[in-house]
């Protein structure tokens, strides 16, 4: 039999050792956390006429955007609007993807720019990740095509970074999705989150693995599931991979495996110069962005 001082020095152990790992968990969150970034322009600063809208996401959860309505002739007021949901990247916000609503706003497109949870002007929640980035992605979707003036059957994705895993990943699982626009997405989260720890000067083993499974289980998806280089051949509509030459943080061969795992789907690649947050270089090639998005969102 144990002993009485054995069993509690045992439970003292297990109490310790249980308060080490909580312990380890609450840095893993802390050091992997998305900064929240406050939006420091809005669609008027451009000139652009919006909306501002609160978005009923999942756990309850609101999503503060903007909606830019397409500018429309006399003749066509009693037409749909085509239009797209913006999402930015990891520590992003609705703002920093401005630099494409007036192109889109030219193009004859509505555009909804949404602030993902923990980010921008979001409601906050436990925590983020990319399948939360593909849910408040779809969400804006549902959202927009019951909006009137809006095309339901015209709506395409657009996303940077994770927000472009994101929007393909929720393509994969939502047809009514029309087209998908991925600006320097990465192949596989494993790759990326591979980079980051490395960054940080963080091993591999153990540590480097253990953050890995638990990110897994935290996120309740496994990274083959979500990775671009398994959703890209799930999706069944048009997509455009935009991704830059001198992208450090993903390097451009990533574009190229998304590519190349396709499979039926209808791909693009369009690789323009700059680097990872560069929307200035995409500028020079948004006529490309928004000609495919008129030919994927053309009435038939």
């Amino acid at each position: 039999m144990f002993t009485s001082g054995f069993l509690a020095a045992f439970a003292a152990g297990v109490a310790s050792l249980a308060g080490s790992r909580a312990l380890l968990h609450w840095g893993i969150r802390k050091g992997l956390a998305a900064p929240r970034v406050a939006n420091d322009s809005s669609p008027a600063a451009l000139g652009l006429k919006a909306e501002e809208v609160r978005i009923a996401t999942a756990n309850a959860r609101q999503l503060h955007a903007w909606l830019i309505r397409a500018p429309q002739q006399e003749q066509e007021r009693d037409r749909p609007q085509a239009a797209v949901v913006v999402v930015h990247g990891w520590g992003g916000n609705a703002a920093m993807m401005l630099p494409l609503a007036r192109p889109l706003h030219e193009a004859g497109f509505a555009a909804l720019f949404i602030d993902t949870r923990c980010h921008g002007a979001s409601d906050d929640d436990r925590f983020t990740s990319l399948p939360r980035f593909a849910e408040d992605a779809e969400h804006a979707f549902a959202w927009l095509a019951a909006q009137p003036g809006i095309d339901p059957q015209r709506i395409a994705l657009l996303g940077h970074s994770v927000g472009a895993g994101a929007v393909l990943f929720a393509a994969s699982r939502t047809p009514q999705v029309a087209a998908v626009v991925s600006v320097a997405a990465f192949s596989h989260p494993v790759a990326m989150m591979r980079r980051l720890l490395a960054a940080k000067r963080l091993p591999e083993r153990p540590l480097g693995r253990y953050i890995l499974d638990y990110v897994q289980k935290t996120i309740g998806h496994r990274f083959d599931d979500i990775a671009p280089l398994t959703t890209i051949a799930r999706i069944r509509r048009p997509v455009l991979l935009v991704h830059g030459e001198d992208d450090e943080v993903v390097p451009i061969v990533e574009a190229r495996q998304i590519y190349a795992a396709r499979g039926d789907t209808p791909v693009e690649l369009m690789t323009i110069a700059g680097n990872h947050d560069s929307f200035a270089d995409l500028e020079g090639h948004i006529d490309q962005l928004t000609g495919f998005l008129q030919r994927a969102l053309a009435r038939h």
